[in-house]
């Protein structure tokens, strides 16, 4: 199994430096790299400061300049967002610059408050036929002359320019969920991506059940890898363990109050949640944290995710976005690469 961190620039305050939070996402990053992780990801999202990515693109360009060996991945761009052609050429663009490092995660895109500013009207059943008509037409304007009568987009002959440095074009990767998003996938040649979220090893089992089915409804076409996102902290004791089980169950809380779109933003900021709105989730908790995510000791850690490697998960991508300190986030880390990944070696 490989191993690779997902990280944003994460503002959870209107008191954090913006320039200075892209620093400590950089230097996570050059951890990550000099630590001998496979790649590092980070996704697109517009006008949320809770994560802050409008162009993933331009991110892993800066982090090509600044680490050596790691791949550098979108996890994920919002498919409805770009039209084929700006993609595809974007794309090849940060391939070159990047010396053939680019994977590129596409997704249907999740929260209603992104689509509403840029695609107003749009819902995710439409979002994610979006992707489908996407992610072929990129592919094929890789290989050269390509024209396009779609449901969403039409154009006639036309390449991408330039071209991508990678034979075939950077690694695509979707992130999925239900069977048909798995069945696309592999349909299509392309990589898996799953986030189990809140449900734990029930849901990181089912989502591995997905795969394989998808793999054997189309049994000529190379089994593709999957990668398993998922939030992850190395703790030095149980004391600590717990304190990031709250953390990380604030950081969930919030994400859900994103996600259900009905609480004021200003200035990029949600409105606070109270401790007891934390407190009273009806299934976010402390404890369903510590239950649920890879929380605890290197020990631990290396109990679950050997669970996930016999699954049959290619990469395991830790997942460091929590509203914690830059130093907590940065002891976890470095107490992964040491303590937990010479266990897979």
């Amino acid at each position: 199994m490989r191993f690779s961190l997902f990280a944003h620039m994460e503002r959870v305050s209107a008191e954090q430096d913006q320039k200075k939070l892209y620093d400590e996402f950089v230097e996570l990053a050059k951890i990550a790299d000099a630590g001998g992780m496979h790649a590092v990801w980070t996704g697109e999202h517009h006008s949320m400061d809770f994560t802050i990515s409008p162009n993933p693109m331009l991110n892993l360009i800066d982090l090509a300049t600044k680490t050596k060996n790691v791949r550098l991945g979108t996890g994920t761009v919002i498919a409805p967002f770009w039209h084929p052609i700006r993609l595809a050429g974007e794309a090849a663009m940060t391939d070159m610059i990047t010396e053939g490092r680019l994977e590129l995660g596409i997704a249907r895109g999740a929260y209603s408050y992104e689509y509403e500013r840029i695609m107003p009207g749009m819902d995710a059943w439409e979002a994610g036929q979006r992707m489908r008509e996407l992610v072929p037409a990129v592919k094929a304007l890789w290989k050269g002359d390509y024209a396009h009568e779609g449901e969403f987009h039409s154009f006639p002959l036309t390449t991408s320019s330039p071209k991508p440095v990678q034979e075939d074009g950077p690694p695509i990767w979707i992130a999925a969920r239900d069977p048909n998003s798995h069945e696309f996938a592999v349909k299509n040649g392309c990589h898996v991506q799953v986030t189990a979220l809140w449900k734990g090893d029930e849901e990181i089992t089912h989502l591995m059940n997905n795969f394989k089915a998808a793999c054997a409804a189309f049994p000529d076409v190379p089994r593709p890898d999957i990668m398993l996102l998922n939030h992850t902290y190395i703790a030095s004791d149980a004391a600590d363990a717990r304190k990031a089980a709250e953390e990380i169950n604030r950081f969930y809380c919030y994400f859900g109050a994103w996600f259900m779109n009905k609480r004021p933003v200003a200035q990029g900021l949600i409105q606070s949640l109270t401790e007891e709105e934390i407190a009273n989730h009806p299934f976010y908790s402390p404890e369903a944290m510590q239950r649920d995510l890879v929380i605890g000791t290197a020990d631990d850690a290396i109990k679950r995710i050997k669970t996930y490697e016999a699954m049959g998960y290619d990469e395991y991508s830790f997942w460091i976005d929590s509203g914690m300190s830059f130093d907590r986030k940065k002891a976890s880390l470095e107490r992964f690469i040491s303590d937990v990944m010479p266990a897979f070696n």
